[in-house]
C-alpha cells in the first residue's frame, strides 16, 4: 500500500509564504515612521550592495540676471547638484519561528512576530532619521532646558526666512515634551482663530501653523538629565555678548578636555569646547559655535564629561559596528549628541541602540578614523526639535539581491512609494524552526544644510 504525505497548516500554507509577508512588513515599515515620510527620498529598482554609492539630486538655485533688448539671454546651469550617499544602514531583524507556532494563523504569526519587529524596525530608522538634527547645529533658534512657545516657532519661522527655506514643504518634528509644552500654548489651540473647525482641540493636534506642518515623534532626541556634569561660572564683570567664544569663568576645580560640550546658562545652546587655559583649574573656555545670546557674570556653565574611545589600534574610516569606549561614569542616553575626537569634517553624530559606559553605536559610519583614547563628547541634555524642509535629509533606498534558488531560502522583495523591503525564511535545524529575517539597504545624508533648523526646548 502506498503511503501519501501531506503537510498541512492551519493557515492552509499562508503563514511562510515570503510574497505576502513582505508586502505586510512594507505596510506596517511605513506606517510607523514620522521622518522617513517627510524627508527626501530617493530610490531605483536596482539591485545594490551594502557599501554601494549612489548619487542624490539638488535642484541648482538660478539667479535672475537683467537684459536690455540688445543683450542674448545669459544661460545658467541647470544640472542637479550630485550628492554622493553611502548605502551604509542596513537595517534587519530576524527571529524564529519555532515548528509548534506554524499551527497559528498567518494573522497570528503576524501580530506575535511581524509586526513588533518590524515597528523595532522603523523605530531604528526613525532614529537615524531624527538623529540628523545634530549636523544642522549652526542654524539653531531656542534654549535648552526652556519649553517651547510660540515665539520659538516664530524664531525658527524667521531662520527659515532668512535661510530662504521654500515657503512650501516647512516641516517641524517635535519630541513629546515639546509638543505638550506647545499643546498648552493658547494661541496654538484657539479653534476659532485657527480656522480648522476644533480639530486641533479634539485630536490634540497642532496640524499647520506659521508656515510649518508640526508633527510629533516619539523618536526625536529628548535627552535627560542625568549625565555626569561639573559646574564653574562666568567671569567677566560685564558678561560675554553674543558671538563671544572665549569665556572667563572660575569655579571649575578639574581640567576640562577638548571635546567636551558645554552650556552656559542665558545661552543654553550645545556649545563644544575647543580650548582651555589654566589646566586644572580652568580660567579660560573657548567654544564653538559661540554664543547664540548674551550672558551674565555668574552665569552657571555647565560641562558634559565626557568619555574616551577604548581600542588600541583606534577605528578606520568607515567603521560601522559598536565602538568599545571607557571613562564614561554615567552611560551616554539614547539619541544624545555625540561627538569623536578631533573629527573636522561632519562631526556631530546621534547614540544609536542602548548605549552602555562601555559600547557605544552612532546613527551612521564614522566619517573619518579615530585613535584609541580619543575624547567621545556628549551633548548636553534637553529637547533637540527639527525644523526642515524635505530636502534637507535624504533617504536612498535599494533593493537587495534575492539568494540563489536552489539553496532552501524562500525569498521576496516588497517595494512602494520609494522603500524596498527583502524578507527571507529559511529553516534553521538546531533552533527547530523557521528564521525569519526581515531587512532594509539604505543611505542617509545631510543635503543642504541650509535647509534645517534645530529647535531647541
Amino acid at each position: 500500500m502506498n503511503v501519501v504525505f501531506y503537510t498541512l497548516f492551519a493557515n492552509d500554507n499562508t503563514a511562510l509564504i515570503p510574497e505576502v509577508w513582505a508586502q505586510e512588513a512594507l505596510m506596517i515599515l511605513e506606517s510607523n515612521m514620522v521622518m522617513g515620510q517627510l524627508v527626501h527620498r530617493d530610490f531605483e529598482d536596482k539591485i545594490a550592495e551594502f557599501g554601494d554609492v549612489v548619487n542624490a539630486h539638488r535642484p541648482k538655485t538660478f539667479v535672475a540676471k537683467r537684459k536690455t533688448d540688445a543683450d542674448d539671454v545669459e544661460d545658467q546651469d541647470a544640472q542637479a547638484d550630485k550628492i554622493p550617499v553611502k548605502l551604509d544602514q542596513h537595517l534587519h531583524v530576524s527571529f524564529v519561528i519555532k515548528d509548534g507556532e506554524l499551527s497559528k494563523g498567518f494573522v497570528n504569526l503576524l501580530n506575535y512576530h511581524l509586526r513588533p519587529a518590524l515597528i523595532a524596525h522603523a523605530e531604528g530608522l526613525d532614529r537615524i532619521l531624527t538623529g540628523q538634527v545634530y549636523r544642522f547645529l549652526p542654524n539653531v533658534v531656542g534654549k535648552l532646558g526652556v519649553d517651547l512657545t510660540k515665539s520659538t516657532a516664530i524664531a525658527a519661522r524667521e531662520k527659515a526666512n532668512n535661510l530662504k527655506i521654500p515657503q512650501q514643504g516647512r516641516y517641524m518634528v517635535l519630541t513629546p515634551n515639546s509638543e505638550g509644552a506647545l499643546l498648552d500654548v493658547g494661541d496654538f489651540m484657539k479653534a476659532n482663530e485657527i480656522g480648522d473647525d476644533g480639530f486641533a482641540i479634539r485630536e490634540a493636534a497642532l496640524g499647520r501653523k506659521l508656515g510649518f506642518d508640526f508633527f510629533m515623534d516619539q523618536n526625536a532626541p529628548g535627552i535627560a538629565s542625568g549625565s555626569t556634569t561639573v559646574t564653574g561660572a562666568v567671569d567677566e564683570a560685564s558678561g560675554s555678548p553674543v558671538g563671544d567664544t572665549t569665556i572667563t569663568v572660575d569655579g571649575l576645580s578639574a581640567a576640562i578636555e577638548n571635546g567636551s560640550w558645554c552650556t552656559i546658562a542665558g545661552d543654553m545652546t550645545p556649545q563644544k569646547i575647543t580650548g582651555t587655559v589654566g589646566g586644572g583649574t580652568p580660567t579660560s573656555l573657548t567654544i564653538a559655535p559661540g554664543l547664540v545670546s548674551a550672558v551674565a557674570d555668574d552665569a552657571v556653565v555647565t560641562v558634559y564629561t565626557p568619555g574616551a574611545v577604548d581600542e588600541a589600534a583606534g577605528y578606520a574610516a568607515a567603521f560601522v559596528k559598536t565602538l568599545t569606549t571607557d571613562t564614561f561614569t554615567v552611560a551616554p542616553k539614547l539619541n544624545q549628541l555625540i561627538s569623536i575626537g578631533a573629527l573636522a569634517a561632519d562631526p556631530n553624530y546621534s547614540a544609536f541602540g542602548t548605549p552602555t559606559t562601555t559600547a557605544l553605536d552612532l546613527d551612521r559610519p564614522l566619517s573619518a578614523a579615530v585613535a584609541d583614547d580619543a575624547v567621545v563628547g556628549i551633548g548636553p541634555a534637553g529637547n533637540y526639535n527639527f525644523a526642515f524642509h524635505r530636502n534637507a535629509v535624504g533617504l536612498i533606498t535599494r533593493p537587495l539581491a534575492q539568494p540563489i534558488d536552489g539553496t532552501g531560502a524562500l525569498s521576496s522583495v516588497a517595494i512602494y512609494n520609494g522603500l524596498a523591503v527583502r524578507v527571507v525564511i529559511t529553516y534553521d535545524g538546531k533552533a527547530q524552526g523557521h528564521r525569519v529575517t526581515v531587512d532594509h539597504l539604505c543611505g542617509v545624508e545631510q543635503l543642504d544644510i541650509n535647509l534645517g533648523i534645530p529647535v531647541l526646548g
